[in-house]
């Protein structure tokens, strides 16, 4: 009686709702009390009728309990989920470190760790703060207006390997150069990236005392990208070059003199004939397209071909493919 009131009467207002909320909760067991109470008031065989409640009963309880038990007990999804979280989380915590990160720099105090601000050519970078560095123990071809031979693809191999990057800059001996660049070897991770350009046939071995600290690891390096036509060796047409002896020559006694031997030594006199009597001034002539040493500096020295020394070192096509040196 209490319940009906309480159904019926004035808290009707609260008990409709809350039978409403119970019945959405529950909503498998209010279907199946929904479909007993149809089938007790629709079905006049009182052997069907009582038949059929069983069977509803039945499914009812099967169905309700197991989503009650659904709702009460923890989803068991949940767990891996929170463990694959786990394990995901443990694996990448410890890597913050990017994935260039020398593994020789760190054995050596010397190295200095630098960000690249841009690619010069293909043996000169600028570091941020304008600082230009020069590749110690290599030569890459001329890039300039006239572009020696394979002067581009140096470039652009030197900016693949570390432009916009941090680099590690290693000192031998000399400080700067005479031009006030920085003289150094130059890591990317474990890569010696001198050795790198200079092995893959992008630039050729060329080391000055006092700073020779990898010269016959820069000679090996050249001579095994001649023997196998790689880069400049395949594409210039010297492939021939220096096989039979090492394309730099060494001045080990007089390590700071190398700005002032060209001018006593320069293109004498029996070196300036060819195979038609005497050298012609063309200054349109690139180095890769000049015979010999003696004929690149005729060129700069007589001619006034002021191409053939774009490092105003006062020795004529210095890069590759000749790599003079006097």
């Amino acid at each position: 009686m209490k319940m009906k009131k309480f159904i019926t009467g004035k808290w009707r207002f609260v008990s409709y709702p809350l039978l409403a909320l119970l019945g959405l909760f529950f909503l498998p067991i209010t279907i199946g009390v929904l479909l007993i109470w149809f089938a007790n008031k629709k079905v006049g065989n009182k052997k069907i009728r009582y038949s059929l409640i069983g069977v509803l009963g039945l499914i009812t309880l099967f169905f309700g309990g197991a989503y009650v038990a659904a709702l009460v007990s923890p989803s068991p999804d949940k767990e891996p989920e929170v463990e694959i979280t786990q394990k995901v989380s443990g694996l990448t915590a410890p890597s913050p470190t990017p994935t260039w990160t020398p593994t020789t720099a760190p054995n050596n105090p010397d190295i200095l760790l630098v960000k690249v601000a841009r690619v010069i050519d293909g043996d000169t970078i600028e570091i941020e703060g304008g600082q230009r560095v020069r590749y110690i123990g290599i030569d890459t071809p001329e890039l300039g207006q006239n572009a020696d031979c394979y002067a581009r693809e140096a470039y652009e191999k030197n900016k693949e390997l570390v432009g916009n990057e941090i680099v590690g800059l290693e000192k031998d001996v000399s400080e700067t150069d005479r031009y006030g660049r920085l003289l150094r070897y130059v890591y990317m991770g474990d890569l010696l990236i001198n050795d790198v350009l200079v092995r893959e046939g992008y630039a050729n071995a060329s080391s000055y005392p006092p700073d020779v600290k990898y010269q016959e690891r820069f000679r090996g390096a050249e001579r095994e990208a001649r023997e196998n036509s790689r880069g400049l060796w395949a594409s210039c047409g010297v492939q021939g070059a220096a096989t039979s002896q090492p394309t730099i020559t060494f001045a080990p006694t007089k390590p700071a003199t190398i700005s002032n031997t060209p001018a006593p030594t320069q293109a004498p006199a029996p070196q300036q004939q060819s195979g038609s009597g005497s050298y012609v001034c063309n200054c349109k002539k690139t180095c890769t397209q000049i015979s010999s040493c003696a004929e690149a500096q005729y060129q700069l020295n007589v001619c006034g071909c002021t191409e053939r020394d774009r490092d105003n070192d006062g020795i004529a096509c210095d890069g590759a493919p000749l790599s003079c040196q006097y």
